[in-house]
């Protein structure tokens, strides 16, 4: 939980309020960039005693937690609605993944602890021996989006304790609750003092502890200018960066049509849009791309969009009004320098209907940039290397899809599109806790996936044992 401040250190209160109707879900306090020492001074505290936890320990408390929020799942579920918007159907899918994430995280204290290095193997070291060992880097803050308030906080929390560090958590100001709630649930579970603290405040708070000679690492998931800043204030220390995407879908004439509208049409609008793999741009084979739009678009007008509590919303509203009305003048942009809206650019408040263009200039915003909204841009193509170049194109990428039942088509797909991830005969919006996740080519930096965030978060020590450097006496004199 947060560390202790003298209540007139604090810069107030920060108000989080339900995206949908904008009532007040909770207040935490604001910590001013002067707070970054005394969270930091903590988790000195914090890293001596998580490193010299048994990983047995450490993994109990992680399996533990896990229990615990599966069994309070419901509460879990409401809260994510509440402060984030997502509907209730995508809160639960939320807090069933963080518990998977925490028993992976489990899983990887208990069993990634190094491996024999074999000397021998090499020519003049026949009489060596020994091992590396994965050691903790020590403290590492953690700043995490709104889109998913918990499992992307379980993917940071999960694997950095797995390997005996401290974090300083950063949530995002808009969704800090269930951050908040996961860190007190990890106290419940046996978690010492000051091995997480949760740091709520502003961009200022933030640039202290990253700037911080003590902080090891700097673990961050949300956009590129914010991606940016953090890189020159962070200073000699080690970065992950989870960044925006573009995510293109190539869907070729020779697919299950069917099953790849459907597909499209959850990947683009999972939710409301603001998802970093969401697809957005659907690259559609000439002879099948009148048949596909027919009914991409009446999936997309199938779509109810209102209430996230209510079981039968699909869409739920965008985290502010302010982030939907960003996303109509980008759209309206679009449409103004030529593109066709086939369906919806109709704000209400935070709700911004599910948006289908064509005709999107490359040059466009909605083509270069991440949208990080429910708009989709379908894109008419001839051949498969039309689609590779245009879906390439974008600065940055983190997943790729193809539907075809051309193997070879895929596995070519597979080879060439430049992604972190490439999702056949499904859309880009698929990620599994336990594999590597992150982009490629601009502002992307390391891996998650709680296997690879765990490596990510550790270091290797070598020990080196040169043999008959010890004889009897010494060993019974290292054995006393």
């Amino acid at each position: 939980m947060n560390c202790a401040f003298p209540i007139d250190s604090l810069s107030g209160f920060i108000s989080v309020t339900n995206p949908f109707d904008g009532v007040e879900v909770g207040t935490v306090v604001n910590i001013p960039p002067e707070g970054a020492q005394v969270l930091i001074q903590g988790a000195r505290d914090g890293a001596r005693v998580c490193r010299n936890l048994s990983r047995h320990e450490r993994a109990r408390v992680l399996e533990t937690c896990a229990s615990l929020v599966e069994r309070d799942k419901d509460a879990f579920a409401d809260l994510i609605v509440a402060e984030a918007g997502k509907t209730i159907k995508q809160a639960r899918k939320e807090v069933l993944r963080c518990v998977n994430t925490l028993k992976l995280s489990a899983d990887e204290a208990r069993r990634n602890a190094g491996e024999v290095v074999p000397f021998d193997a090499y020519g003049g070291s026949e009489n060596r021996q020994g091992w590396f060992s994965r050691e903790p880097l020590g403290i590492i803050v953690a700043i995490t989006p709104y889109n998913d308030p918990l499992n992307l906080v379980a993917h940071k929390l999960g694997p950095a304790i797995a390997g005996g560090n401290a974090v300083v958590l950063k949530p995002s100001e808009l969704t800090p609750l269930s951050a908040i709630k996961l860190v007190g649930y990890l106290v419940a579970a046996g978690m010492p003092p000051n091995v997480v603290s949760v740091a709520t405040g502003g961009a200022a708070l933030g640039e202290a502890l990253v700037s911080s000679r003590d902080v090891r690492m700097v673990s961050f998931t949300g956009g590129f200018a914010t991606g940016e800043r953090i890189a020159r204030s962070a200073g000699l220390k080690k970065l992950a960066m989870d960044l925006g995407g573009n995510a293109p879908v190539i869907v070729l004439s020779d697919c299950d049509l069917e099953d790849a509208v459907d597909s499209c049409v959850s990947g683009a609008y999972w939710a409301a849009g603001q998802n970093c793999i969401g697809t957005q741009r659907i690259l559609i084979q000439s002879s099948i791309y009148d048949a596909f739009r027919t009914r991409f678009v009446a999936g997309t007008r199938a779509l109810k969009t209102g209430n996230p509590a209510s079981p039968d919303t699909d869409v739920g509203p965008m985290i502010t009004a302010q982030s939907a009305a960003r996303t109509k003048r980008v759209v309206d942009a679009a449409i103004s320098q030529g593109a066709t809206l086939l369906c919806g650019n109709i704000q209400d408040g935070s709700l911004y209907a599910p948006t289908v263009l064509e005709d999107v200039g490359f040059e466009c915003d909605l083509w270069t940039q991440e949208v990080f909204s429910p708009v989709v841009v379908l894109q008419r193509i001839e051949t498969l290397d039309e689609a590779l170049s245009l879906a390439n194109s974008a600065e940055y990428s983190l997943h790729a899809g193809i539907f075809t039942s051309d193997l070879h088509a895929a596995l070519k797909a597979a080879g060439e599109l430049e992604a972190g991830g490439v999702m056949i005969n499904d859309s880009s919006d698929y990620r599994f806790d336990a594999m590597p996740f992150g982009g490629f080519k601009y502002g992307s930096l390391g891996r998650e996936g709680v296997r690879f965030a765990y490596e990510e978060m550790t270091q290797p020590k070598v020990v080196c044992i040169r043999k008959g450097t010890y004889g009897n006496q010494d060993h019974a004199a290292a054995a006393r």
